[in-house]
């Protein structure tokens, strides 16, 4: 059977994972968050269930995939496993170094970086980001406060793909590989003369084009290219070596795992180089599990990346009458998404490209922290499976390490 695909946008930054965790599937697992950050601080984890674990990781049938790693640490314990293959060609198996495309956890260094600058009084999140970026959306928008970027609360209206640039197949995917993208043309998908989907403030929707003018944004106040700032506030301070934005580099350098993409005759193809300036400020950046395990760590730490009383803002949530659009309650506070599994409450960020699905998550008191990246042949709603086992085995009660 020929897999269904869904459009760049619509899973570009694993919205398909994010909206799966808020108890549309599992609810006796799952709940959706509050919008009290405080309320959701768990007074403790329970043991790791090492067998739930090694489970999660070994099944690459459910759905399909090639490898998948989680690593698990915090206070509470710690424990890493891997499955697969991170080379089909050489059969090559995982390291802990190996780097993965991370999709859209590149909106929490973004997210990161433009509240460092607010902390410093060279942004104001209050102000609409028109003040910040004349003559870059249509003088019919509605003034966007750029918190609302931050915490998907915008209303900005769909864009209009140009129908050269869609992929509805695996192979209209791997056709476009090479497609170069700037940020400006990117904005330019927005229709001019659009009403707004929703007054900005009132609702949620997750959009990865807030973090397209997020992050230019960040390259118009600090005066350099984003991930150069991202690098000098955040990657070096911590010393996250594996970490980097690709920009119009289609290739994986040093050590990585391979993503791989079934077509629809079934065979698998080698999506691993590919162009990823299509996603850009939203979803472009290359990382590994302990990379990304030191970043959340230290993000979570006050003062080692933000101020406490910054730090604080990423934590809240819209006000308790701002829902997702279709209806449930909102997820995502700025450059985080939180979710309660199995009653510990989560937050962190999803990631998605082609042939690659991750997600780094932690208590706020760091008590527990989860990264996983795996790499999914089919890029539909079977992924599904994978994160609803990733996620209950994350914070499954069990005996201890063993």
């Amino acid at each position: 059977m020929t897999p269904t695909f869904l459009s760049r946008r619509s899973l570009v930054g694993a919205t398909l994972t994010a909206a799966l965790l808020t108890g549309v599937a599992a609810p006796t697992a799952l709940a959706a968050p509050r919008t009290s950050a405080t309320a959701q601080m768990p007074a403790t984890v329970p043991p790791l269930d090492t067998a739930a674990l090694r489970a999660a990781v070994s099944d690459l049938d459910h759905p399909q995939a090639t490898a998948a790693q989680l690593r698990v640490g915090g206070t509470a314990g710690s424990w890493y496993g891997t499955a697969g293959v991170a080379n089909r060609g050489t059969g090559a198996p995982i390291r802990q170094d190996d780097t993965f495309r991370a999709g859209s956890i590149t909106k929490m260094f973004v997210a990161a970086a433009v509240l460092q600058l607010s902390a410093e009084g060279k942004v104001d999140l209050d102000k609409p980001i028109q003040d910040y970026l004349p003559g870059v959306l249509p003088k019919s928008y509605a003034p966007i406060k750029v918190s609302q970027l931050l915490d998907h609360t915008s209303g900005l209206p769909n864009e209009n793909i140009p129908k050269s640039k869609q992929k509805t197949t695996p192979e209209q995917i791997l056709e476009h590989r090479d497609d170069r993208w700037t940020p400006q043309q990117i904005v330019a998908t927005l229709p001019e003369n659009a009403p707004m989907k929703f007054t900005p403030g009132t609702k949620q929707e997750y959009r990865g084009m807030n973090y397209v003018l997020a992050s230019m944004l960040l390259e118009k106040v600090t005066g350099k290219p984003y991930g150069k700032a991202i690098g000098d506030r955040i990657l070096r301070p911590l010393g996250l070596h594996h970490t980097s934005f690709s920009g119009n580099d289609p290739k994986l350098h040093g050590p990585h795992v391979h993503g791989y993409l079934a077509m629809s005759d079934g065979r698998l193809e080698d999506a691993t180089e590919y162009n990823q300036s299509e996603a850009w400020g939203e979803g472009e950046v290359i990382s590994t599990t302990g990379d990304l395990e030191r970043f959340i760590k230290a993000l979570f730490t006050p003062g080692k990346v933000l101020p406490k009383a910054t730090l604080n803002k990423m934590f809240e949530m819209p006000a308790p009458e701002v829902r997702m659009v279709d209806g449930t309650p909102a997820r995502y506070s700025k450059g985080l998404q939180t979710v309660t599994i199995n009653g510990v409450t989560l937050w962190g960020k999803t990631g998605e490209r082609y042939g690659y699905n991750s997600a780094v998550m932690a208590t706020r008191d760091l008590q527990r922290t989860a990264v996983y990246s795996w790499t999914p042949t089919h890029r539909d709603e079977s992924q599904i499976q994978m994160a609803l086992r990733m996620g209950d085995a994350i914070t499954k009660p069990g005996a201890g390490a063993r």
